[in-house]
């Protein structure tokens, strides 16, 4: 019977370099694949191949059959589902080949300027939408608006949200401190107790919250208040230090409670 020590002695160089190297790359596909479509699409791929040892195991063979039929057309199903996803992934490497293992952006410093924009606009009644990306991704939702890559500031969050300016429709999307894109598209609360003097801004923000664990801010045109859309709740009546004071709750505090009862699970 072979020991711990007998196995790590059969270990050379090579082979712990092989395990990295395949380490790195399935942890970039699995940041690369994070918060779009391509998850339920992966997870859909493994039910179907356990179905199909499950077949075996038991002999199902009429199941079995079928599955098979199917497995012959998955790798071209596999290269149209995924097109996107490995386009993506061939050009970030060639971009940069050592595999980037970058930590997420701190959020702290959006605070204050989304804050003070969002009551600027509610003052002035301009309507706007802010959405902030928290551990699953809003990637889909960031490729339907048109690319900005640029730092979060009061002066170009008004900018964004100024009537009659291309962008001011749609929503803005904050991922770290820097705003990936804006004049994008959400999905809309499906929600039937809402009331219908609800506008599309709170639906949107709302439907965000609902499908992924974004944070969204919304500032009504037609009544100049500010609320808050987290986990398909809406927190109304919120001024600057009110609304900054929640940003930090749900963006830094509860994500430091939640990486360390990872950390004692673990």
């Amino acid at each position: 019977m072979l020991t711990w020590r007998a196995v790590f002695e059969l270990l050379t160089w090579s082979d712990l370099l092989d395990v990295l190297v395949v380490t790195v790359l399935f942890y970039n596909l699995l940041l690369l694949i994070r918060g779009t479509r391509a998850v339920q699409m992966l997870t859909g791929i493994f039910l179907v191949a356990g179905a199909y040892y499950l077949s075996r195991l038991l002999r199902l063979r009429a199941l079995e059959t079928i599955i098979e039929s199917v497995l012959i057309f998955l790798p071209f199903a596999v290269i149209v589902l995924f097109q996107q996803e490995i386009r993506r992934a061939l050009a970030n490497f060639g971009r940069n080949p050592l595999l980037r293992l970058g930590a997420r952006p701190k959020v702290e410093a959006a605070f204050s300027d989304v804050a003070l924009a969002a009551s600027t606009l509610a003052s002035r009644r301009i309507g706007a939408l802010i959405v902030f990306e928290r551990r699953e991704g809003l990637r889909n939702y960031v490729e339907n608006g048109i690319p900005i890559d640029a730092v979060v500031s009061f002066d170009l969050l008004l900018n964004l949200f100024t009537p009659e300016t291309p962008l001011h429709d749609g929503a803005v999307i904050v991922q770290g401190d820097r705003i990936a894109a804006a004049a994008c598209f959400l999905p809309l609360t499906s929600n039937p107790e809402l009331s219908k003097e609800v506008g599309s801004r709170h639906r949107a923000a709302l439907g965000i919250s609902e499908e992924t664990d974004a944070v969204a801010v919304v500032v009504s045109e037609e009544t100049g208040r500010i609320a808050l859309a987290v986990g398909g709740r809406l927190e109304t009546e919120l001024d600057a230090r009110a609304l900054r004071a929640r940003l930090f709750h749900h963006l830094v505090a509860e994500e430091k409670r939640v990486a360390t009862a990872r950390e004692e699970d673990a």
